[in-house]
């Protein structure tokens, strides 16, 4: 089965590099026009040669005046929405909970969390006028357990899915469904920096950390920005046209995640 997002338009923040990145690509691929966004700007400038034709913005989500600005660039590139994918988060601190500071616990909801509604809020009208269409939350595992020594990323994350599926039910009569992808550990520079993180703050040595992290897995595998990215064109695609207020996984079946 060939899927096809022909004539949509979607929306994708933090796309200039990992998930983002290769959701932006598979959309492109699938026959979507897409504009992205990222925080940095060296980064976004350098997709120009993988996603040519593609818009950009560079906003910072968690502003809600930036991603006003975001909007207005998005609907001059675009004309419209029909697909919004809220992909920007930060790993945020890696602590026992006491240790962590008020900052960093509300900067991590402030990208995690925050940023997702504000894009929400502005894409609802759009996606309305439309007749229909598709939010996808990149959620995470973590938002299905708890994660110890992460508490602000997996509160951002079960806040996400809890918007999601209140979401579903608000837009469920115009034809817009809203889903969110729960990735697993996700191979990559990112996931690099949090077992790193995690290794110092256990005093162990990171390959310690990974095989603990792969352990986890029944599959005994990472995710692929590609796994992530597929599922999202899939969810977005008429073959997923009665998807919605779903937290998918995508993870080879996490067990745990308490190392």
């Amino acid at each position: 089965m060939e899927l096809r997002l022909d004539g949509k338009r979607a929306l994708i923040t933090a796309g200039a590099a990992g998930i983002g990145l290769a959701i932006a690509e598979s959309m492109t691929a699938a026959g979507a026009r897409v504009h992205i966004c990222d925080i940095d700007e060296a980064r976004l400038a350098a997709t120009a040669k993988a996603l040519p034709g593609t818009g950009r913005t560079v906003a910072d989500i968690a502003d809600a005046a930036s991603v006003d600005r975001l909007f207005d660039e998005a609907l001059d590139s675009l004309g419209g929405l029909d697909i919004l994918v809220n992909n920007a988060g930060i790993a945020g601190p890696t602590a026992p909970a006491e240790q962590i500071a008020p900052a960093d616990w509300r900067h991590t909801l402030a990208v995690g969390l925050d940023g997702a509604f504000y894009c929400a809020r502005r894409a609802i009208p759009l996606l309305k006028r439309a007749g229909g269409g598709a939010i996808v939350n990149i959620a995470s595992t973590a938002g299905l357990m708890g994660v110890p020594n992460r508490s602000p990323y997996a509160a951002a994350k079960w806040g996400l899915i809890g918007l999601t599926r209140t979401l579903a039910m608000e837009l469920g009569p115009f034809g817009i469904r809203v889903n969110a992808i729960c990735p697993g550990s996700v191979d990559g520079p990112r996931m690099d920096r949090v077992i790193a993180a995690d290794a110092a703050l256990r005093q162990i040595d990171p390959s310690e950390v990974r095989a603990a992290y792969l352990a986890q897995v029944s599959m005994r595998t990472f995710v692929d920005v590609a796994d992530i990215a597929s599922m999202a064109v899939f969810i977005c695609s008429d073959a997923g046209a009665r998807i919605s207020g779903q937290a998918l996984a995508v993870d080879g079946h996490t067990e745990t995640l308490a190392v």
